[in-house]
């Protein structure tokens, strides 16, 4: 009976430690600073992680501070994935010291190209904005993809499978929003926006960007660049300016009763993601929904028409109950 009693008690202990128990399957606790990461991250990691970021919809980040729960929340995390690029500001000190304790990825140093890169005369040095641009974004996914195999590597291939589904995706939406600006005309294919977000945006698009704070929203715009970009849009005949979801639209108001002065009316096109998603549970609150949503919007404020979607994202477009575009 001892024998037999100490057989039992060694299969609950494996049971309970083993390299197949409950407690060795749950997910990993992914944390992610920004939305447009921790949903790449999502898409790749399917149930064997649980993804979050710090930073929800509105959130700038460039302005942000880690609170105490921010660390709490970072305590728990197995690993933890960043932009780079002084994106987060005051957050990276933060970010370095974890660095020490738990994996703690600059995602978009570590995926892109130094060539592919934006320089800018600004603090920044690098355009951190690397999202706005699908053709460039899908290459975090496979290095999210290999960064979370080194924390779960039963779960390595499940996460290539992902990660090569998510990548086809994002390749259609990069093809499906070439053909929407395009269709804008030529000579209104300018974005006003109230600060430099967009410039991977313009570039992989062919679109002209002015955005009057510049990179950061650290420092506020100058009467000076107001003016100068109210002169600019009356003179070009720019339909429509757009607000962003995580700065004040003073801002862009300001240009725009400029502009009326100089005997130009401009409409607000709508508001973009630049910084931030939108709210979790809508299509915004996706990276495919944001850059569909902005480009959707660019588009028609500016004279185009989208085209419909490509069949790579249907299952997309009926998950958030979206029509084809352009019926």
């Amino acid at each position: 009976m001892p024998f037999r009693r100490t057989i039992i008690a060694a299969s609950i202990m494996s049971a309970m430690f083993g390299p197949t128990s409950v407690m060795a399957q749950e997910p990993v606790t992914a944390v992610s600073t920004v939305g447009m990461i921790a949903d790449v991250v999502s898409n790749v990691g399917g149930e064997c992680v649980a993804s979050s970021a710090l930073m929800g919809p509105g959130v700038d980040p460039h302005l942000y501070q880690a609170t105490a729960r921010d660390v709490r929340t970072l305590q728990s995390a197995d690993i933890i994935f960043y932009s780079g690029y002084s994106l987060e500001g005051q957050l990276g000190d933060v970010l370095e010291r974890f660095s020490e304790r738990t994996p703690t990825i600059a995602v978009s140093p570590a995926s892109i190209p130094p060539s592919d890169l934006i320089t800018v005369a600004d603090i920044y040095g690098i355009d951190p904005h690397l999202w706005m641009d699908p053709g460039l974004w899908v290459k975090t996914v496979p290095v999210i993809a290999d960064e979370l195999s080194g924390v779960r590597p039963e779960c390595s291939d499940r996460f290539r499978a992902n990660a090569d589904a998510y990548a086809e995706q994002l390749a259609a939406l990069d093809s499906w929003a070439a053909e929407a600006i395009a269709s804008i005309p030529e000579g209104q294919r300018i974005l006003v926006t109230a600060h430099d977000a967009f410039n991977y945006f313009g570039r992989a698009y062919g679109l002209e960007v002015a955005g009057i704070q510049g990179i950061s929203t650290e420092s506020e715009a100058g009467v000076a660049d107001i003016r100068e970009t109210a002169r600019m849009v009356a003179e070009r005949k720019i339909p429509a300016a757009f607000v962003e979801s995580t700065i004040n639209p003073r801002t862009i108001q300001a240009v725009i009763d400029a502009a009326a002065q100089q005997g130009h009316r401009i409409e607000i096109g709508a508001e973009l993601y630049s910084d931030a998603m939108g709210e979790r549970g809508t299509a915004g609150g996706t990276y495919i929904g944001m850059i569909y949503e902005n480009t959707y919007n660019i588009t028609r404020a500016l004279g185009g028409t989208p085209p419909p979607l490509p069949a790579t994202l249907a299952g997309w477009a009926q998950q958030w109950h979206l029509s084809p575009v352009g019926e």
